[in-house]
């Protein structure tokens, strides 16, 4: 579809845009600005330089519009607030008050969110914004939910989890999904989740939009040598399970001496697994390369035989996204959605989280089979092209919020009938 059915701008919200660990995003906006829909990007807090790490990044933080510094300027906040004063004013803040989180410092937050939604709301109005449409279920998503309320511009939001799911109270699921023109789960275990807390008689409107990749960005990779090089991508935090990664390589580098470990991001577990890594005799087989531009990762990609997350939490990972379209197999845990991306013994192994005999086991195999891992790039190639492309999710998208607008959402979960693997 084109922009034609949108009938002016939209806008973009979540917690911190750009960041370098949420490239989809930036992909899911260029994608729906190619089919001619004015999206303006607004985030709830500014990002620090180490996210700006590539042009697309620098180009999109120029031109997003922040809300809480805009909030903590007095001139802005009251300014903003005294012209959304009225009937919605009101509504709005009932709802803040009602869905505010428990205790005391929850309802402070509430106050605070409160606060900058009227920032947001005032620019809405300003910019003559159709549609508001916010990634992520926690904060900005509140933020987001008494925007909407407070200047009658509808709201939408992506679904992810796992983080909005460890607290369903807390971030209201229930009301989000109930106020909501509709929600965009990113995969069926996402769908499942938001179910148990919604009302059955929003469940319609709580449709899958997966998260996508641009496959043509990870052709022309040809891996020759020895395959020996794992590479992870992600942010370095205890969520991830880098340390058992770290683990399995020092395990398996006596059969492999070839053996080599790329870890590309970075976060609060960086040192203390650089340390790890020291200790287990490995430093001078382990890179790690900090934070990294969209097209460094993709040659990197484009060099790494084996791709490995071994997290203990995910939604679905769009790094896996990236490496099965990059033909690399990859090894995986059996979490949330990463199944329905990843079915096992296919483009790769589905292992049980926090299981470091499985992963060992699993890494060593790929290792040691050329045939296996091009034989499983390649069916990793076709899933991610076939299901995950950002630009025919970016379509569907685009066809919820049309129709959210003409009051009537398109039939079905996926624009086509799809059985997941």
């Amino acid at each position: 579809m084109s922009g034609s059915a949108i009938s002016g701008p939209i806008a973009y919200l979540t917690g911190e845009y750009p960041r370098a660990t949420d490239t989809f995003i930036q992909r899911e906006v260029a994608a729906l600005r190619a089919l001619g829909i004015e999206v303006l990007t607004h985030s709830v807090r500014a990002t620090d330089a180490s996210h700006h790490v590539g042009p697309e990044q620098r180009a999109e933080h120029a031109a997003t519009f922040r809300v809480q510094p805009a909030a903590k300027r007095p001139a802005t906040l009251l300014r903003s607030h005294l012209s959304c004063l009225g009937r919605r004013w009101l509504a709005a803040a009932r709802l803040a008050w009602r869905t505010r989180p428990a205790g005391l410092k929850g309802s402070l937050w509430q106050i605070f969110y409160f606060l900058e939604a009227g920032v947001l709301a005032a620019r809405l109005k300003e910019k003559g914004v159709v549609h508001l449409h916010n990634h992520f279920g926690n904060s900005s998503c509140s933020v987001a939910m008494l925007a909407s309320e407070m200047s009658g511009v509808p709201f939408s939001y992506t679904m992810h989890g796992p983080m909005e799911f460890f607290e369903p109270q807390t971030w209201r699921i229930d009301a989000k999904v109930a106020r909501a023109a509709f929600v965009a789960c990113i995969s069926h275990y996402a769908r499942a989740q938001g179910m148990i807390f919604a009302d059955q008689s929003h469940w319609e409107r709580m449709r899958i939009v997966h998260c996508g990749v641009d496959p043509a960005l990870y052709d022309g990779a040809e891996r020759s040598g020895p395959g020996k090089t794992i590479l992870f991508v992600g942010r370095l935090a205890a969520i991830k399970g880098v340390a058992l990664l770290l683990d399995a390589v020092a395990a398996l580098a006596p059969d492999h001496p070839d053996l080599r470990l790329t870890l590309v991001g970075d976060g609060p577990d960086r040192a203390g697994l650089e340390a790890r890594a020291r200790d287990l005799g490995i430093a001078e087989a382990v890179t790690f390369t900090g934070y990294l531009g969209q097209a460094e990762v993709a040659e990197h990609l484009a060099r790494a035989d084996i791709f490995a997350l071994p997290s203990f939490a995910e939604g679905v990972p769009v790094v896996l996204m990236e490496a099965m379209a990059a033909r690399l197999p990859v090894v995986a845990p059996r979490v949330a959605g990463v199944p329905e991306l990843v079915a096992d013994g296919e483009a790769g192994f589905v292992v049980p989280p926090g299981d470091p005999e499985t992963l060992k086991v699993r890494l060593d195999t790929l290792l040691s089979d050329a045939d296996l891992r091009a034989r499983m790039g390649e069916a990793g190639r076709a899933r991610v092209a076939a299901e995950y492309d950002a630009k025919a999710e970016a379509a569907w998208l685009a066809r919820l919020i049309a129709g959210s607008l003409e009051g009537r959402l398109p039939d079905g979960l996926r624009p086509e009938a799809e059985v997941p693997a």
